[in-house]
């Protein structure tokens, strides 16, 4: 057999393995484990809101979870479904994903970076079950994170260009919301009419929310590359908190809590329905 059959076969036999239904199963366990850090950080963001204690981050969330009956085995499934998750991710990232336009190059590389940033998360949380505290405060994180970033070469340009990234995917995050472009990525006709609204709903104001959110921490960022301070860095817990400081007080922070544990739902929504 020459070389180009082969190739072909190789890269056929990938795309099988890729498309298999382990791999689809392990991709759908991933969104519902992405779905409880969500609503468990909005339910925390919700009772700071009110005066409450606590972290509304990653490390909060877990820290929850933990306490819960069989609370270890609960952290270590989330952990192993964000693992599943990146892995799916990667093979969208090598062979394109099954929504419209995934062979796209610009949807490919989307995927890869979403393939690190899962893998980083999975790291991160099964470091947390196994005991090493690899989930503290995200806050504490992103200043030492930054701080490193800011003290090489061009640090300042780096971390700003981060931030530039980060709020720019939270605006384009929410604006695809608004338009509900995950359509393209669930068979909607398919979908029953009655939960095609709740699908909407939660979508929509989930996906808003989590922008806003994702705004909030590119311009902690930028802040902190324009003043070389590390300590303006900020992770999600006070990204979250700035909310409550406007002039709305509390109650803002109470409506993008509620968005955050909504776009946990629609974590479950995508879980049940979205093209794998």
């Amino acid at each position: 057999m020459n070389a180009p059959a082969v190739m072909w076969r190789g890269r056929r036999n990938a795309r099988q393995a890729a498309d298999s239904s382990t791999l689809e199963g392990v991709a759908r366990a991933g969104m519902v484990a992405q779905g409880v850090l969500y609503i468990l950080v909005g339910l925390l963001a919700g009772r700071i809101a009110f005066g409450g204690g606590g972290k509304a981050d990653q490390g909060g969330a877990l820290r929850e979870l933990a306490a819960q009956p069989f609370g270890r085995f609960l952290v270590w499934g989330v952990g192993l479904g964000l693992a599943g998750l990146a892995l799916w991710r990667l093979a969208e990232a090598l062979f394109g994903a099954a929504e419209r336009g995934g062979n796209k190059p610009h949807k490919r590389l989307m995927s890869a970076g979403r393939f690190v940033l899962y893998g980083v998360i999975a790291f991160s949380v099964i470091s947390y079950a196994v005991g090493s505290g690899g989930s503290g405060s995200s806050d504490a994180k992103s200043q030492d994170v930054t701080a490193r970033a800011l003290s090489v070469p061009a640090g300042q340009l780096l971390v700003g260009l981060v931030g530039l990234i980060i709020a720019g995917m939270g605006a384009w995050g929410a604006v695809q919301a608004l338009r509900r472009k995950y359509h393209d990525q669930m068979p909607i006709s398919k979908i029953p009419q009655r939960s095609r609204k709740w699908v909407d709903l939660l979508g929509v104001t989930g996906g808003v929310s989590r922008g806003a959110v994702l705004v909030v921490l590119g311009v902690f960022a930028m802040e902190a590359a324009w003043s070389s301070d590390a300590d303006e860095a900020k992770g999600m817990d006070d990204a979250l908190r700035v909310f409550a400081d406007t002039p709305a007080g509390p109650w803002l922070l109470v409506v993008i809590a509620l968005g955050v544990t909504v776009y946990g739902l629609f974590s479950f929504a995508l879980a049940r329905w979205r093209r794998v």
